[in-house]
């Protein structure tokens, strides 16, 4: 896995080339800036689920890999734009640096180029990444609707996390099940473990917004709530006991001493519990999906990647 996710870097860096220096600087800043790159790893791994040997990733499966983390790469670039992002990656994130008009323009290229890849694995391909891209859309937009929105629901949180994140990740997967020509059974199994863990992995991640030191994040704790978006935790929370206090200094932009103290209302209930359980259901949705398929290097690498996010955001909340 190690030297196909290397192929990958590779390819990103490839992918985004331009004649013009300018857009390939821009559009290469995030990439050069690294990450996880979960979602070309589990293109990559669906893939290898063909087989139970452990040889390289073929041509087509990279290729794929590359798409999907594109559009993960582009709809950061817009993120970022929306929500006045200033740091991205450790890194100054495109528009502190080039400016939002620049950084838009940018996120449209990772996005064509990602649909340009697609195009070359075939139509299936291609179309499904096209849907996926509007999913993502779908899913950022109903969040924006609910920003600063005391009544949102628990079922309009979960549509928006299917949209925004659990669709790629499912797609992911599903990209890597298509380009090994894997029967349709096994692809849907591993699409189902995608999108499982694609929403285990948004509600984690919304915990630990909450529950994770700066230093670990990368930026203060409770950015969702400053940025109006209220998560599950949060929202499970408004339901207990506590609710009143923390409707109270919710509803809009808040100050630092009362952002801290919706985090520390937050942290005393038992919304974060209950989160990380429903987090953990997701999970074992995703595990069951892999069960049914034979043993091989691929389902190895994905299962452990559901163990170690439950891990995580476990020993982050003790």
């Amino acid at each position: 896995m190690e030297g196909d996710l290397a192929r990958v870097e590779s390819g990103l860096l490839d992918a985004v080339r331009s004649a013009d220096p300018f857009l390939t600087e821009i559009a290469s800043h995030l990439i050069s800036a690294g990450g996880k790159r979960v979602r070309p790893g589990f293109s990559i791994a669906a893939a290898a689920t063909a087989s139970r040997t452990d040889a390289p990733a073929s041509t087509d499966a990279v290729t794929g890999a590359v798409a999907v983390e594109l559009v993960h790469l582009g709809s950061l670039y817009h993120d970022d734009v929306m929500d006045e992002a200033v740091v991205q990656r450790t890194v100054d994130s495109v528009n502190a640096r080039w400016g939002n008009h620049k950084a838009i323009l940018a996120g449209d290229y990772l996005l064509a180029k990602a649909s340009e890849l697609a195009s070359s694995l075939g139509v299936e391909v291609a179309s499904l990444l096209a849907r996926t891209i509007a999913r993502l859309c779908e899913g950022q937009l109903l969040e924006l609707r609910h920003s600063f929105d005391t009544t949102r629901t628990e079922e309009s949180y979960l549509q928006a996390i299917e949209g925004k994140t659990a669709s790629l990740l499912g797609t992911s997967c599903r990209i890597g099940g298509l380009v090994a020509d894997i029967p349709t059974p096994h692809t849907d199994a591993l699409t189902t473990f995608g999108h499982s863990y694609g929403m285990a992995f948004q509600i984690v991640d919304d915990v630990l917004d909450l529950v994770a030191t700066e230093e670990e994040l990368g930026k203060p704790a409770g950015h969702d709530i400053e940025e109006g978006v209220y998560t599950l935790p949060v929202l499970y929370t408004l339901e207990g006991p506590h609710g009143a206090e923390l409707r109270a200094l919710l509803g809009g932009p808040v100050e630092p001493e009362a952002r801290a103290r919706a985090i520390e209302i937050v942290r005393e209930g038992d919304g974060i519990a209950r989160a990380i359980r429903l987090a953990a259901e997701f999970a074992d949705r995703g595990r069951e999906a892999l069960r049914t398929l034979p043993d091989s290097p691929g389902v190895v690498g994905l299962w452990a990647a559901a163990d170690y996010l439950l891990d995580s955001v476990e020993a982050a909340a003790a």
